[in-house]
């Protein structure tokens, strides 16, 4: 689930890098910066070392062979995938990442506003760095569907069954599913926040 995770961010840095015609080093930093970007953002602010890609070499590894292939590869999987099954994809790495995030602010004792929130830059930065690296304004603040929301409440759905004691991969299991689906609701009834 966490490859499936990093592989979908991964994913959609090497998407908005094709867009913008960068070469293999700009896809690679993209789809670095995506993957990890608010793990990283996440361990700095819970003074955590070695970061976590610091630690897992062979998804960096992983990362920059996609890369130096990106061409051929966005070329072969355009064709299997269409926009929505990236929206999925997106959205189960939002939910993974997001209840990851919380689950280790929890483990480093934080209380549980700021375990959501620690979730929730987990799950939502890396889209943030990306689109700042791609000159853009970032996704989360010019779409009015919720994605940090969704987030944020999936993580407190997480805490919740934590408090009840659910076991650890089934409570995985429903928050991230909860996210994932709270995502794809947005989408498919263009549910939007007030401005």
């Amino acid at each position: 689930m966490e490859a499936l995770a990093i592989f979908a961010y991964a994913f959609s840095g090497l998407i908005e890098a094709r867009k913008r015609r960068l070469d293999a080093v700009g896809a690679f930093l993209v789809a670095l910066v995506t993957a990890f970007g608010g793990g990283t953002v996440r361990d700095v602010l819970l003074s955590r070392r070695p970061f976590y890609w610091v630690e897992h070499q062979d998804y960096v590894l992983f990362i920059f062979a996609m890369a130096i292939f990106a061409p051929l590869f966005l070329r072969v999987t355009s064709r299997l995938f269409d926009q929505r099954a990236l929206l999925v994809t997106d959205a189960i790495g939002l939910g993974l990442f997001s209840v990851s995030g919380t689950s280790i602010a929890l483990d480093a004792q934080m209380p549980a506003f700021t375990a959501t929130m620690m979730g929730v830059i987990t799950g939502v930065f890396g889209g943030v760095l990306r689109d700042v690296l791609c000159n853009e304004i970032p996704l989360i603040l010019r779409d009015s569907r919720p994605y940090a929301v969704c987030a944020f409440a999936g993580c407190w759905m997480y805490l919740g069954l934590e408090r009840l004691d659910v076991d650890t991969i089934y409570n995985v299991l429903f928050s991230t599913a909860f996210i994932l689906i709270a995502r794809l609701i947005t989408f498919k009834f263009d549910i939007r926040l007030p401005h």
